[in-house]
């Protein structure tokens, strides 16, 4: 297993329930195959630095978690599929000592 992190943006005028749709799908393809959710932070509402389909602000959440390489594209295939998450950027955490 290895460190990672994920964070996203959906439409902060999005209602709470594609918030929570969105955030129990990604919990699902993480701990699908084994996978662990360390921490879920939602950092709320942010300004964009340029407009992503006409949206200026963004409301944003960032989770780390760990998983094998190997369930990475699969998590990425959910979230490019996922219609309320605008962006999103997976990278790889440094190992804690």
């Amino acid at each position: 297993m290895k460190a990672y992190e994920l964070l996203y943006f959906v439409d902060p005028a999005a209602t709470e329930e594609m918030r929570a749709g969105a955030m129990k799908r990604i919990e699902v393809a993480i701990t699908a195959n084994g996978g662990t959710i360390d921490s879920v932070e939602d950092w709320g509402k942010r300004k964009l630095a340029f407009e992503v389909d006409k949206l200026n602000e963004g409301d944003y959440t960032l989770i780390n978690f760990q998983a094998d390489p190997s369930d990475i594209a699969e998590l990425d295939r959910v979230l490019r599929i996922n219609d309320a998450v605008k962006r999103h950027m997976i990278v790889r955490r440094p190992v804690e000592e």
